[in-house]
């Protein structure tokens, strides 16, 4: 009997974790902003085509651009990648670590900084973080976004 117990918790501690698909991601679309100041920093997310989601972010200062950053969201061997393209820095993919309803978290620990990047919805709040070692201390950076009307015609 013992044996048997010990089988099932093998069993059960080997067995693969749930792939991830686009679509347990597609609460992130739309337009979001998180304003400080005159700073403000702006997130559109595309709709999930294609088994990707695509995202065009901005920072301004005032009326002057401060960076931008173009992301990809894709499916990737059961997991999902974000693909960060930032302004002014080479690119760096981060796998997900964590997908739960309305909540995910990527990571790559080869990473300077950010080597981990996450998003949690709650309603029309998105709370966006980056997080990794600077200096030799953990440091954190939160963005609590609001959703707000995409522009266009």
């Amino acid at each position: 009997m013992r044996s048997l117990v010990l089988l099932a918790v093998a069993l059960i501690v080997q067995a693969p974790a749930p792939s991830a698909g686009i679509d347990d991601v597609a609460w992130l679309t739309g337009c979001w902003e998180y304003s400080s100041g005159a700073r403000t920093v702006e997130e559109h997310w595309l709709a999930p085509r294609g088994r990707t989601m695509m995202n065009a972010g901005r920072t301004v200062n005032g009326d002057k651009l401060v960076e931008f950053e173009t992301v990809i969201i894709r499916e990737q061997d059961g997991r999902l990648a974000y693909e960060a393209h930032p302004s002014g820095q080479p690119s760096a993919v981060f796998l997900s670590q964590r997908v739960a309803d309305r909540e995910v978290v990527f990571e790559n620990l080869q990473h300077d900084f950010p080597q981990r990047v996450g998003y949690k919805r709650e309603g029309d709040s998105l709370v966006g973080w980056i997080e990794g070692p600077r200096n030799g201390q953990t440091r954190r950076v939160e963005f609590a976004y609001h959703r707000v009307a995409c522009g266009g015609d």
